[in-house]
């Protein structure tokens, strides 16, 4: 999920994306005229598909794909992987880490559902809120610089607050790759999806991502709901997201790979089938 103050895309790769997503996002109105709007959005299933009708956020998605220059930075095949499982899943409740261009596409995905974005930038809320008043996100803080990156990769296994035997993020201050500072509705809620694209991870000062990915580890094995966690991390092609993703996202558990997004189906820790030993993988 990137800022306007990020990289900008290469002008090939912004014109393909932006053809792709103009016939996408044609192809989908056309669609929702004729057919049943929750074959391609997260609704409910409905008795009568003739009867039903887009929500609004999903028309303004359309509109705003359709008239902005502005693209996702995910590519086309690597937001195809989350929607894949997000119209398999139905309506569900999503976590996503960061607040960008791509906001209003994950919302209207999952329109009937709870969708949340987790933002670090207080300012940068407020712009994209302005616009978009119908998103629901929360500002988070921090305790990580990504120039910690390594250092917390070898130390965090000597705090037994990080350990799996613990598992637990909400106010565990002793385990700096804890996410304490969660507004009471990402710890009571259980998330079906979780997508890691923030926060920000290309300089020494940035927050990085290490405490995201262990904070959606946690989450993903407290699970109490049938099924998996299914957690997408993009950036893969960088090494701190690759490291960490294979401390505690685990191989095992990685089902695609597309791009720069691996997408993972964490089991709960309950039904036995998680590594019950000293470390997550």
């Amino acid at each position: 999920m990137k800022n306007y103050h990020n990289t900008p895309i290469q002008p090939e790769r912004k014109l393909f994306l932006a053809l792709s997503f103009i016939a996408l996002i044609a192809g989908t109105f056309l669609l929702l005229t004729i057919t049943d709007t929750s074959r391609f959005f997260c609704n409910q299933p409905d008795p009568n598909p003739f009867h039903s009708k887009p929500d609004p956020i999903q028309l303004k998605s359309i509109l705003h794909y359709a008239t902005s220059r502005i693209v996702p930075q995910q590519s086309f095949k690597e937001i195809s992987v989350s929607f894949d499982v997000l119209r398999s899943i139905g309506a569900c409740n999503f976590l996503v880490f960061g607040l960008g261009h791509d906001s209003l596409m994950w919302a209207s995905f999952n329109a009937n559902g709870k969708t949340l974005f987790l933002e670090e930038d207080p300012t940068w809320v407020q712009t994209v809120l302005k616009d978009a008043p119908e998103l629901n996100a929360a500002v988070v803080k921090y305790r990580t610089k990504l120039s910690e990156a390594d250092e917390l990769m070898r130390t965090y296994r000597s705090e037994p607050e990080c350990a799996p035997a613990k598992s637990y993020i909400k106010g565990n201050n002793k385990c700096r790759l804890a996410i304490t500072s969660f507004p009471d509705e990402v710890y009571e809620t259980e998330w079906d999806m979780i997508m890691v694209d923030a926060p920000r991870g290309y300089f020494a000062e940035a927050p990085g991502r290490m405490a995201a990915i262990y904070s959606a580890m946690v989450m993903a094995r407290n699970r109490k709901k049938s099924g998996v966690t299914h957690v997408f991390l993009h950036d893969v092609n960088r090494k701190v997201e690759r490291d960490y993703a294979n401390e505690f996202l685990c191989q095992k558990y990685r089902k695609h790979s597309v791009g720069r997004l691996w997408h993972f189906e964490i089991p709960p820790v309950n039904n036995g089938t998680v590594n019950d030993g000293s470390w997550f993988c």
